[in-house]
């Protein structure tokens, strides 16, 4: 059997977080939440509901259905500008969401 929907919310998250740069806490800002919250999450002690997933895929430009499909899709939906370069973080208008970068 293949993984789970939580499992690919978690590791959807996890290659977000990798390919564009951004922490646990950038993420945990741009959602409003904490980042020990953000850590239960990604830990699996507590689950991403819906409204965190769609606020997830918001927040990184994708479609929520992208992100559910697992870090693969995730990561192809990704817009190329969000994604960091040579291991360098995003630039922080990025990282914010920022609408006004070419896509």
């Amino acid at each position: 059997m293949g993984m789970s929907l939580e499992d690919r919310a978690r590791s959807a998250v996890a290659a977000l977080l990798h390919a564009t740069g951004e922490s646990q806490t950038d993420l945990a800002t741009a959602l409003g939440v904490s980042q020990a919250q953000v850590s239960r999450r990604q830990s699996g002690t507590a689950a991403w509901s819906l409204a965190d997933c769609e606020a997830v895929a918001a927040h990184f430009d994708i479609d929520v259905l992208d992100l559910l499909a697992g870090p693969t899709r995730a990561f192809e939906c990704l817009p190329v500008a969000r994604r960091r370069t040579s291991g360098r973080r995003a630039p922080a208008d990025v990282r914010a969401g920022s609408k006004e970068v070419a896509r």
